[in-house]
């Protein structure tokens, strides 16, 4: 009885979760002015004395929120920006960020959303990809900007926010500005097909690129995901991820901020003031990513870790093998894992709880998403197609590429896609003639299953998959193996070339927890979890893993250094058996199997 009634609860957690979106999303299709600097000032008539964002004894209302945004926009038409011109915005996390953005998106500026943790040629192609009328730039940030400017030019004029450190005082020239509502006549002919922001994902080379992202999609993420959470103005979202990826700055921030509830911005995650963070303002609602939660859990038990006002998460990349463990330990009443690129058109939703499931689309609902899983063949690197030119749909289980089709109209809310800055970029991630002559689809690079029910399981990125003993091996599925082994707090899986063999080898940088981690009984613990082929011939045991900014494992230099043991200063250990034990390696070693006296 039990479970027909869990069934028929998550049945109608899908139905109306499902409704609840396509309702906010369709509305804004059918008002094509109405851009979100619109929906601030809408919500400060009706709620301008309610908390909008805070950050510790910073607390704006909508009504604050709104005149500050209006000051911003007519502080970027004073200075020349028209609709169209790019506008930089290089600033940590706080209150400000958010207001800034939305009132130079009201002048039509495009805003570039830079990435904080950038610095040197990195931070300067950043800029370059997006050619910036203006920066602003908070003062926190001069430094880093400081490791670029002599690689800009010509160099824009730079705006500082919160001093004057080499550049000029934006602070004064916004208190110069009037707060009051933009009348008709200074407002840019805007739409939600204009552009509103750039945002950067990472790029194939290691260098990031810009997401075109318009007023359409910024107003569907914001309201959309709230209208997944089912937020409400009660609701208090506390907000740990990045402002200038659209995880923290638009799917978070505007979760509560959409019907006039607070959003709550810390500086940066940390996992031993989450919890007290939480408690003390009384958050309703947060959002994880990648291995916040796993950071969570590993963190000593905390007094608040239990004793907040959590109705619900959002998040995704929650693995299955601590999804139970980080809902029982914190008691989280719900939990609502979801699937989406910051620029793509596939959107999956899980919104009943179902571990492991990334989202799910069930029958009903296949005509509302446009997203299919296609085969994929993993030498080629290519969808397969048929006789026919056409690529072919996945059986139930079966892995393969999901893409989403590019639409257009009030049918079709999920289904666009902007592109890149860069049209190389954006033409590498559409597929055409799919099913039908000159259809278009987005590529997300993802593989998948979908199993009978409509549930999507993620398995791996095409690239993080690779072939050994000309088996295919998902680094995921490894990783998640790996990770349950006693002492392991943090693991990164990848593939690496071994001279006089086809395809990568296995290796994992593992990083222990406070117990340490005893290698002694790894091999026997992977053989009964995976097989031979896919078990890792080399480890790496490092201090730390190198992350990003989004909790996402950076694997270029453990790739480029592979499983020498002079590279990296940390011990690698190696196995040249299927279950044989692992040996700390030495340069002879590292010798030996490259020439092929010690064979894998």
């Amino acid at each position: 009885m039990g479970s027909i009634f869990a069934r028929a609860q998550g049945e109608y957690r899908n139905f109306t979760g499902t409704v609840r979106m396509f309702m906010r999303l369709i509305p804004i299709l059918k008002r094509p002015r109405r851009t979100i600097g619109d929906q601030i000032a809408d919500l400060a008539r009706r709620h301008g004395d309610r908390e909008a964002l805070i950050q510790g004894q910073t607390v704006l209302t909508f009504a604050d929120l709104d005149a500050r945004a209006n000051a911003y926009a007519r502080w970027a038409m004073a200075q020349g920006i028209v609709k169209g011109d790019v506008v930089a915005l290089h600033m940590g996390n706080r209150p400000e960020f958010m207001v800034a953005w939305i009132g130079l998106a009201r002048a039509g500026a495009v805003v570039a959303l830079i990435n904080t943790n950038q610095v040197g040629a990195g931070l300067a192609h950043s800029y370059r990809i997006v050619a910036p009328k203006a920066i602003v730039l908070g003062a926190e940030m001069a430094h880093a900007f400081a490791t670029a400017r002599d690689q800009l030019d010509p160099c824009p004029p730079v705006w500082i926010e919160g001093g004057k450190a080499n550049g000029r005082d934006l602070g004064a020239a916004l208190d110069a500005m009037s707060p009051a509502l933009l009348s008709a006549a200074e407002r840019p002919d805007l739409t939600i097909d204009d552009l509103c922001l750039y945002i950067y994902t990472s790029g194939t080379t290691g260098l990031p690129k810009a997401a075109s992202i318009s007023h359409y999609r910024v107003l569907a993420i914001m309201n959309g995901f709230s209208a997944v959470m089912g937020a409400r103005k009660s609701d208090r979202m506390y907000v740990t991820l990045p402002l200038y990826h659209s995880s923290g700055g638009l799917l978070a921030a505007g979760a509560a901020l959409t019907v006039g509830g607070a959003t709550i911005i810390r500086t940066q995650f940390s996992a031993s003031a989450f919890w007290s963070d939480i408690v003390r303002h009384e958050a309703t609602m947060f959002q994880y990513i990648g291995e916040l939660c796993r950071f969570l859990l590993n963190a000593p038990e905390s007094n608040h870790e239990r004793a907040h006002k959590i109705r619900l998460c959002c998040g995704n990349g929650l693995r299955p093998d601590i999804w139970e463990d980080f809902q029982r330990r914190f008691a989280l009443p719900r939990i609502i894992e979801f699937y989406g690129a910051t620029e793509g058109n596939v959107v999956l939703v899980n919104h009943d709880g179902k571990v492991g499931s990334v989202g799910r689309i069930p029958f009903w609902a296949r005509p509302l998403f446009h997203t299919e899983v296609i085969r994929f063949d993993m030498d080629s690197g290519e969808p397969v197609r048929g006789p026919d030119g056409r690529c072919q749909i996945c059986d139930p289980d079966e892995v393969g590429e999901v893409i989403g089709e590019v639409r257009r109209g009030t049918t079709a809310p999920t289904s666009r896609f902007d592109g890149y800055a860069d049209k190389r970029a954006t033409s590498s991630k559409v597929l055409r003639d799919v099913f039908a002559k000159d259809d278009t689809w987005f590529r997300t690079g993802d593989l998948m299953r979908r199993d009978a029910a409509g549930y999507f399981y993620f398995i791996d990125r095409i690239g993080d998959t690779f072939r050994w003993k000309g088996e295919n091996v998902s680094t995921t599925e490894v990783a998640g193996a790996m990770s349950a082994y006693p002492g392991v707090a943090h693991v990164i899986v990848y593939g690496v070339a071994v001279p006089g063999h086809d395809g990568r080898a296995g290796m994992a940088a593992i990083v222990s927890d406070s117990s340490g981690v005893d290698l002694a009984g790894m091999p026997d613990f992977l053989a009964a979890r995976l097989p031979a082929y896919a078990r890792p011939r080399f480890v790496r045991v490092r201090p730390e893993m190198d992350i990003t900014s989004t909790f996402k494992q950076r694997k270029f230099n453990l790739v480029a250094d592979g499983f020498d043991p002079t590279k990296g200063g940390d011990p690698v250990y190696f196995s040249n058996t299927d279950g044989g034990e692992f040996r700390q390696m030495t340069r002879q070693h590292c010798d030996d199997i490259g020439s092929g006296k010690i064979k894998l």
